[in-house]
């Protein structure tokens, strides 16, 4: 899986700590194939990657969830659910514990993504692709 660099939105030393909470509104923009949240160090190491597609790489409909290590992305994971439709606003919310991430889907349907590198804090905050953000905080 390659990340084409359609970036949105990059916080380098953001600073995302255990115990805080990332809170990312957005409108996904007609015609989306898919957009992403990276929480991680870098590109190549990736601790929460979460991923609605629309229509992409044979996932239709599908929130994929993943981590990557150098440059290695690890098994994909997915919800149940696909709360998200293009041009409608939605917000996700992933709060930051020790051992996992919990990710909170705009359906309030909540994802346990374990938090495979192991860090207590990330400095890189990335959101790409076929996304428009209207508010971002970290609280």
């Amino acid at each position: 899986m390659e990340l084409p660099n359609k970036r949105v939105l990059t916080l380098e030393n953001a600073s995302f700590n255990v115990g805080e909470t990332l809170t990312v509104t957005g409108v996904p923009k007609p015609n989306a194939a898919q957009f992403n949240v990276n929480i991680g160090f870098s590109d190549s190491d990736i601790a929460l990657h979460v991923n609605p597609r629309f229509n992409y790489a044979d996932y239709v409909k599908k929130v994929v969830f993943a981590s990557r290590q150098k440059g290695t992305w690890s098994k994909e994971h997915f919800s149940q659910s696909f709360p998200f439709e293009e041009g409608k606003e939605f917000e996700i919310s992933i709060e930051f514990k020790p051992a996992e991430f919990l990710v909170i889907l705009p359906d309030n349907s909540v994802f346990h993504f374990p938090n495979r590198l192991g860090a207590e804090i990330y400095p890189m905050i990335c959101v790409e692709q076929d996304v428009r953000i209207t508010s971002f905080k970290i609280k």
